[in-house]
């Protein structure tokens, strides 16, 4: 009887080592799934998240270096308001990565949370297993090795049965040794994941203080212009430098206008397809409003205080707006210029042409083609403005005319 149940007890044994992949398999978990080498790529992880963190910390724009640069200019209003413009592009291109990088973080986190429940649960499985081992160990009793070895019928057998023996407790030696994988595995996803979200919380931290940064600089380009043009000392200078900076600008456009215009000779020569204006009422050019700031015409100039003409009209609005072509068109220039700020030109053929100004960023380049109501850039501040608005003119055949001859209010 006590033969019967060795060989029983034997049986059961060599079917366990012969059949680990069937057993562990019947166990809910993978073996290998879990290796050194994955340790090894979650350790990899980790040191690139650790860079990660520490080129965020060391990444948010020096507000005083910025402003410390920026005092050496001020006494050139024009270079100024460039540079000051190139800073707040800086820091918009900045906020929108960092943007970026929380939405893809939130991402990992989620994958990492996964990765942390799937872990856990092989840890589990693994646990239970060899739980189950240590009982099926306990209740067959310690001796049976020890007596399946001395009554072994020759040597033969002894060897065969030794071997056996070795086999087993290799067995639950790799048990033991994949277990402390899966254990070192689950702490490094926990760290992981926890660097991880220490990394999304200074992401969104410096999303904030740079956009702090940002309206600080906004509000002192503002009072700094203001400033410069109201200073007694200046007044004249400023007058010159704006009169001055119009017929810049005037000149710019009229001569993006002469460009196309011999474009469009060598089209009619080639007798190619050429823009025409078909009279149609023209989109709003914003997507919202708050109030007109400045009407077309002559005016006296909020900050010069001398009367001068305004060849646009001024929208003012959040910063971020939606700006709109007014017609189809040909992009015909967008660009940034020390007046105009970031600026889009359209043609809309028969020598009309719409010009919007200080925006925050550009959504077009020259060349493309436009349709009405199309997003082209966003609203801003960016060239001689101290404020969020849209300058929008309009030019016919050469001149400024009232914008509301194609829109209404």
């Amino acid at each position: 009887m006590k033969k019967r149940f060795i060989c029983i007890c034997i049986a059961l044994c060599i079917g366990l080592v012969i059949n680990i992949n069937i057993t562990a398999s019947a166990a809910g978990t993978n073996m290998s799934s879990i290796t050194s080498e994955s340790i090894r790529q979650k350790e990899e992880q980790i040191k690139q998240a650790e860079q990660e963190r520490e080129a965020l910390q060391n990444g948010l724009t020096n507000l005083q270096t910025i402003k410390k640069e920026l005092e050496a200019q001020k006494a050139n209003l024009k270079e100024y308001v460039a540079r000051l413009d190139s800073s707040l592009m800086e820091m918009e291109q900045n906020i929108e990565e960092l943007n970026q990088q929380i939405s893809a973080k939130e991402e990992e986190i989620k994958l990492n949370e996964a990765a942390l429940e799937e872990a856990l649960q092989q840890e589990e499985n693994q646990k239970e297993f060899m739980v189950a081992r240590i009982r099926f160990a306990y209740e067959a009793g310690t001796p049976q090795f020890t007596d399946m070895l001395l009554k072994a019928a020759n040597f033969g057998d002894f060897l065969n049965k030794a071997d056996y023996v070795e086999r087993v407790v290799a067995y639950d030696q790799r048990m033991l040794e994949d277990y402390k994988t899966i254990r070192e595995y689950v702490e490094l996803c926990r760290d992981e994941l926890e660097l991880e979200k220490q990394i999304l919380d200074q992401a969104k931290y410096n999303v904030e203080l740079e956009q702090r940064n940002l309206e600080e600089l906004i509000d002192q380009k503002s009072r700094d212009i203001i400033s410069y043009e109201t200073d007694i000392n200046n007044k004249a200078n400023a007058i010159k430098e704006y009169e001055a900076e119009i017929k810049a600008q005037d000149a710019e456009i009229a001569a993006f206008e002469a460009a196309i215009a011999e474009e469009k000779k060598k089209i009619l020569a080639s007798s190619g397809t050429v823009l025409t204006y078909d009279g149609g009422v023209f989109k709003f050019p914003l997507a919202t409003y708050t109030r007109i700031s400045d009407q077309y015409g002559m005016r006296i100039h909020p900050t010069l205080g001398v009367e001068q003409f305004h060849n646009g009209v001024d929208f003012a609005a959040p910063k971020g707006t939606a700006i709109y072509a007014a017609y189809d068109g040909a992009v015909a220039a967008a660009a940034y210029s020390g007046t105009m700020g970031n600026y889009v030109m359209i043609d809309h053929g028969d020598g009309l042409y719409t010009i919007y100004m200080h925006a925050s960023e550009l959504y077009v380049e020259k060349g493309d083609i436009v349709v009405r109501g199309e997003t082209i850039a966003a609203v801003g501040s960016t060239g001689r403005s101290t404020g969020n608005h849209l300058h929008f003119s309009v030019r016919l055949n050469g001149a400024y005319t009232s914008p509301w001859n194609y829109l209404s209010e």
